[in-house]
């Protein structure tokens, strides 16, 4: 007696079309449920905590342009920059952005030290 090789195949998608139906009827049942959470203000908060120190700021938003070591990478050199530049200006530059650099990266009660610690680097 000869088997069909394609039965096992046609097993398989009948499994597979049937799971795919069961799970699509699931998610319609959560899709309610998620909906009803999110409605409730479940899904609106904000985990993000703000950095506190301007170091972790410089981490959080500045390090991808001016690299880790204030070397600059796509925006310019960080060394220095207190000796070219008032506290004043570098705040400026911080709150309002220049060139390339967009503004609003710092909140803006923070900006008066992150410009003092921008100051600083050596």
């Amino acid at each position: 007696m000869k088997k069909n090789p394609v039965i096992p195949f046609i097993i398989i998608m009948v499994f597979g079309i049937g799971l795919m139906f069961l799970l699509s009827f699931k998610g319609l049942g959560d899709m309610k449920e998620v909906a009803k959470d999110k409605g409730e203000g479940g899904g609106n908060e904000k985990t993000e905590v703000a950095a506190s120190n301007p170091e972790d700021i410089y981490k959080q938003t500045c390090i991808g342009c001016h690299g880790d070591q204030y070397q600059g990478v796509v925006g310019p050199s960080l060394k220095g920059v207190g000796s070219k530049f008032s506290k004043d200006e570098i705040k400026t530059f911080i709150t309002k952005g220049k060139g390339n650099m967009p503004a609003g990266l710092v909140p803006e009660e923070q900006a008066a030290a992150m410009a003092d610690w921008v100051s600083k680097i050596k």
